[in-house]
């Protein structure tokens, strides 16, 4: 059924957010001029979500996105969750001790996080408490362990990931009295979420991530042209290092059983992953919990059986791979993306679609009909589409809806078809899944000048 143009738009628009970074901060002159991220669910509901935050005890600035499965709980705990493990796994002793001392004297607490929010993004306030104590275990650990060396960004990282999946896994295990809390951190740990996150702290940009989410750098060649570097692998059957490395982990007569049909014991198509404690726990474990857990638990099927050829867990890690990359004047931005993106776009033309997009010029490249046969008409129509292009391009404000538009609408010439677009914003819930997955887009632009 057809979408008229503006009908289009809403849909695309419903999920966009803007931030720019103000010019001075009172500290530094910030490397990021500021972010365009949104949002398109396939899955209702959606079961992507997406963070970003300044980090004010400290300096920089976090962004993620978030790929959930088997539901969004774990990824919604995630989105709300990580920051916070990052920021204190980032701040000094003195600040550690402030925040406790304020705590245990009742005083106000240092705000730690300045959060950028789109108002769907929302924060499960049942569980606040909850959540708010295991993050305070974890810095009143973190000040008994007190080395009085400052604490390298990349490992900041990686404990913060590995502590918050522990804690998810822990939280289920101990279960709550208040059985709606129970229910929730019950499901946060049997569903799963992959990561993505940047860190930018002036010319220092890690990228942690866990799963198939991707990273990727927009760079401005010399001759005004676009390229894209990765700053993430994914952890899937496609990675042969990480094939490898889950095969080392486990003994030589499991080496069959391990990977099938490119999924993890046939079932999991990330490798690394938060949550999905029914690839971590032990069988004895997983009985216990879900036989003592509330009803609502039983009725899931998810929770009920067990992975086959299920012998040596765990085998699944929310550990992170980081990569440090030191920003050059011709990095120009950054793109996060769910692999929603990255399934229907490679990240050539996202380099291109957003560089031409943020310096709003096109290269205009000769058209390129692939080998099909087109007559003069068609090719009339191709050009007249490329000037229409070039005035539309100011109509999206936001440059990950832009990018949307083009991943959801693009034809076999590689430019936005609205008929297509049409049809593919109109699908029922039921059927828009099977033709595409959620899709959740942050693009950061670096201040060149700064950097």
């Amino acid at each position: 059924f057809y979408l008229t143009p503006p009908q289009v738009n809403s849909i695309l628009k419903a999920n966009e957010y803007s931030f720019k970074v103000p010019e001075f901060d009172g500290k530094n002159v910030s490397s990021v001029l500021g972010f365009d991220s949104n949002q398109l669910p396939a899955n209702a509901p959606i079961e992507d979500r997406r963070s970003a935050a300044t980090c004010l005890q400290t300096r920089g600035m976090l962004l993620g996105v978030f790929d959930g499965h088997a539901g969004c709980a774990c990824a919604q705990a995630v989105s709300e969750r990580l920051f916070y493990y990052i920021a204190v796994s980032l701040l000094p002793h003195e600040t550690l001790l402030e925040i406790e001392n304020a705590v245990e004297s009742g005083r106000a607490l240092l705000p730690i996080l300045q959060w950028h929010k789109h108002p769907n993004d929302y924060f499960s306030k049942e569980a606040s408490k909850l959540y708010f104590n295991s993050l305070r275990t974890y810095w009143q650990e973190l000040i008994d362990l007190n080395s009085g060396e400052t604490t390298d960004v990349k490992e900041a990282l990686i404990n913060a990931f590995k502590r918050l999946d522990n804690d998810i896994s822990l939280e289920a295990q101990v279960g709550d009295p208040n059985s709606f809390l129970n229910y929730l951190v019950l499901r946060v740990a049997f569903s799963g979420a992959t990561a993505c996150v940047a860190h930018v702290d002036g010319v220092d940009l890690h990228i942690a991530n866990t799963g198939d989410s991707r990273a990727m750098l927009g760079v401005q060649e010399q001759d005004g042209s676009w390229s894209a570097v990765n700053l993430s692998y994914d952890h899937n059957a496609q990675n042969e290092r990480e094939v490898e490395r889950v095969k080392m982990e486990h003994p030589k007569s499991e080496e069959k059983s391990l990977v099938k049909q490119d999924r993890l014991l046939g079932l999991l198509m990330p490798f690394r992953a938060f949550g999905d404690v029914k690839f971590k726990w032990s069988i004895e474990l997983q009985k216990r919990v879900v036989e003592s857990g509330p009803d609502q638990l039983n009725d899931n099927e998810y929770t009920k059986f067990i992975p086959p050829n299920y012998h040596t867990p765990p085998y699944l890690t929310a550990e992170p791979e980081v990569i440090h990359h030191k920003l050059r004047p011709q990095d120009k931005f950054l793109v996060l993306a769910t692999d929603g993106l990255w399934e229907t776009m490679h990240r050539q033309d996202v380099a291109r679609i957003v560089g031409e997009y943020l310096t709003g010029v096109h290269h205009q490249q000769p058209i390129a009909v692939g080998g099909y046969k087109v007559t003069l008409g068609q090719m009339h129509g191709l050009l007249a589409e490329r000037r229409a292009r070039i005035s539309s391009v100011f109509e999206d404000q936001n440059a990950a809806t832009h990018l949307i538009r083009h991943a959801v609408g693009n034809n076999e010439f590689g430019t936005v078809d609205h008929e297509r677009l049409s049809k593919m914003l109109s699908l029922p819930e039921e059927l828009a899944r099977m033709y595409r997955d959620d899709i959740t887009i942050i693009v950061v632009q670096f201040n060149s000048h700064v950097i």
